[in-house]
């Protein structure tokens, strides 16, 4: 879970402020004290700014068309997507981290996937390729398009 920015902390402190004058001139306070903090938890991210964020909708949407997918191999089976998307964001904008784990053991294959900003990608693969992580060697590439599976090859 991420922690709220500033901006979103300031404006729930001001609708509480306004809760609790609004409550004190009125009989029915725990009522509308109710409604207030409910009515604050819809407002307060809807007017906070998405700078810096990719939580909503439309910065997520518009930035899909500039992103990239890095292939990551040799990864350590201890490292978790934490880790992996610590060390990227170093050299970028890092929108997602999926390590691919065994279907049937739960355990990590010692690889994943990287989703950063398509115009930092090629910083990130010539800083990681071939160092070191946790004691491996880190394998780092742009990632290939995995080919359409048809129904005929599951024969």
């Amino acid at each position: 879970m991420k922690s709220p920015q500033l901006s979103t902390v300031i404006i729930a402190i001001v609708f509480a402020i306004i809760t609790y004058f609004i409550t004190s001139a009125i009989s029915a306070a725990p009522v509308i004290a109710a409604a207030c903090v409910f009515i604050s938890a819809f407002l307060a991210p809807l007017i906070v700014s998405p700078t810096g964020s990719v939580s909503t909708a439309t910065s997520t949407t518009a930035s899909t068309d500039d992103l990239k997918t890095l292939y990551v191999g040799n990864l350590p089976y201890r490292a978790n997507e934490t880790a992996v998307k610590e060390l990227f964001t170093l050299y970028g904008d890092v929108q997602s981290v999926r390590l691919m784990k065994d279907k049937h053991t739960g355990k990590r294959r010692g690889f994943g996937f990287v989703e950063m900003a398509a115009n930092d990608i090629d910083k990130a693969i010539s800083a990681l390729n071939d160092t070191e992580f946790q004691q491996r060697t880190l394998k780092v590439r742009e990632a290939k398009e995995r080919p359409e599976r048809t129904d005929n090859e599951d024969n």
